[in-house]
This record gives C-alpha cells, sequence and structure tokens, in this order.
C-alpha cells in the first residue's frame, strides 16, 4: 500500500500526464488511446512506472506485440518533454522520472468475459 504521500503525488500525476498525453502530445504514430491504469511512485518521489493501455479502433491489436513495444519507445522517449510539463504544471520539488509499462489487465478481463459469455450461451 502506498503512503498517504505517494498516494496523493500519483493521483495528480495521473490526472496531468493524462491531458498531456491528449493535448501535448503529437505524433502520428500514436493512433490510439491511450489511458493510463496505474501510477506506482517510488517513496522518495524520485521514480514513477506509469502504467498504460492503448485501445485501438481494432479490439485485436492488444495482441500486436510490435505495436505495443513501438508506443512503449515513444512513451520513453518523450518522457523528458512529459517531465517538463509536468513541472510547468505542479508546484513540486521533484519531478519524478517516468517509466511505462504496458498493462493488459483490462484485456485479459475482456477475454475473460468472452469465454464466460461463450460459455453461458453453450
Amino acid at each position: 500500500m502506498q503512503g498517504n504521500r505517494s498516494f496523493r503525488v500519483s493521483n495528480e500525476l495521473k490526472k496531468e500526464i493524462s491531458c498531456i498525453l491528449k493535448q501535448s502530445i503529437r505524433d502520428p504514430r500514436l493512433d490510439c488511446l491511450i489511458t493510463i491504469s496505474e501510477i506506482d511512485v517510488s517513496k522518495d518521489l524520485s521514480y514513477a512506472k506509469v502504467f498504460v493501455t492503448f485501445i485501438q479502433d481494432n479490439i485485436n491489436e492488444y495482441e500486436d506485440k510490435k505495436k505495443i513495444k513501438e508506443i512503449l519507445k515513444i512513451l520513453k522517449n518523450a518522457s523528458g518533454y512529459i517531465r517538463f510539463l509536468i513541472s510547468k504544471r505542479l508546484n513540486m520539488r521533484i519531478i519524478p522520472f517516468l517509466s511505462f509499462y504496458y498493462d493488459d489487465s483490462f484485456f485479459k478481463g475482456y477475454k475473460i468475459s468472452k469465454i464466460i459469455d461463450n460459455a453461458i450461451n453453450e
């Protein structure tokens, strides 16, 4: 369980990074909706693991490992710029270094739901 301070910082970071990804990151290779599912901030607030999910028009795209790696690489390359924008928006002494990770829990849940629906229908 995160401490109260870490929890507050992760919530603020989640809001700000979401806004930044929607408004300020203009990369044509990011042709999907990027959703932040969770942010895990270290105790000293110097590092943050950002767990993201990508939703595209075609639901089967999540299985494309190459596309996932490409998007994570783009986000990694943009992390310095994202940190810069966060420093402008938030009054924090330390802006954490950002690491992006793919969170596939949404799609695992989707697969399980489909299996259950198929079992009920049969």
